[in-house]
């Protein structure tokens, strides 16, 4: 096993025109995009790590033992993508520039269907769950094209199905607390059957790692019941803090909307509870 760290002139070529894209418009473009826009450091931080992350995952020798020899690894890659790189990227967007972005009307009408939480939430789920459909997992590994659209898909529609719940911008803006408690809750469920096919299934699903040499002691299935297993925690851990966050937020906004009680009247009077 010879590790290395990936160099193909697509994966740079996209990371580095990403960043440089992002650093115009944040610098010299900011003011003609957005008119009195302070510089956004808090985001950047957040943006570039969000690339530093991206390529962690698909260009580290991460990528190299999740494609020949351990499915928890590779599982590792699609968590990076999907609960990592995907919320930091949305997080290190200024809502300007995102609303930029959006402003032409065609875009905002087709944003405004991909990121409804029932399409965002299918759609990610759906083909979430197709990629682990033994043909097609299997197909990604042996074909790079395919390995490249697998990531792409995965880490796309995370951005559709975290939009409703985490997005910055005001011209499609974050759905109510109640919907986003149950979309995130939904989405929590909607990964049950892929869990239960990796980790239930009793036999090694996927012959590629079925048959790699094995660099650490963990047989197969085992490896398979732990990428399973890897998938729900972090799933489930990353759900239930967005919950506990949306609720705590949802309290916090009604506490601020109460109207202060006041006091019964005494001898005529009314007083506030500061009197």
């Amino acid at each position: 096993m010879q590790l290395h760290w990936h160099t193909e002139p697509l994966l740079l070529i996209t990371l580095l025109g990403v960043g440089w894209l992002y650093a115009l418009a944040v610098g010299p473009f900011r003011a003609s995009i957005s008119d009195g826009a302070r510089f956004p450091l808090r985001q950047c931080i957040l943006f570039y790590l969000g690339l530093t992350m991206t390529y962690l995952a698909v260009g580290s020798p991460l990528d190299q033992i999740g494609e020949q020899f351990l499915f928890f690894a590779h599982m590792i890659q699609h968590m990076l993508l999907i609960y990592c790189c995907a919320p930091l990227f949305i997080f290190g967007t200024p809502s300007w520039l995102i609303d930029w972005l959006l402003k032409p009307a065609s875009v905002t009408k087709v944003m405004r269907v991909l990121t409804h939480p029932a399409c965002a939430g299918l759609l990610f789920t759906f083909v979430y769950t197709v990629w682990h459909v033994p043909v097609l997992y299997e197909a990604a590994l042996h074909d790079k094209r395919i390995h490249v659209l697998e990531h792409w898909t995965m880490f796309g529609l995370a951005l559709l199905m975290l939009w409703p719940s985490l997005t910055n911008s005001t011209r499609i803006p974050r759905r109510s607390h109640g919907v986003r408690m149950l979309t995130v809750f939904l989405l929590m469920v909607g990964q049950l059957p892929v869990f239960a096919f990796l980790c239930f299934s009793g036999e090694p699903l996927y012959p590629t790692y079925e048959w790699a040499p094995r660099i650490i002691e963990l047989d197969p299935l085992n490896d398979q019941v732990l990428g399973g297993i890897i998938m729900k925690v972090v799933n489930m851990g990353f759900s239930l803090t967005l919950l506990g966050t949306i609720f705590y937020q949802w309290a916090k906004k009604d506490a601020a909307d109460d109207p202060v009680p006041m006091a019964p009247r005494v001898d005529g009077l009314a007083y506030s509870p500061e009197t």
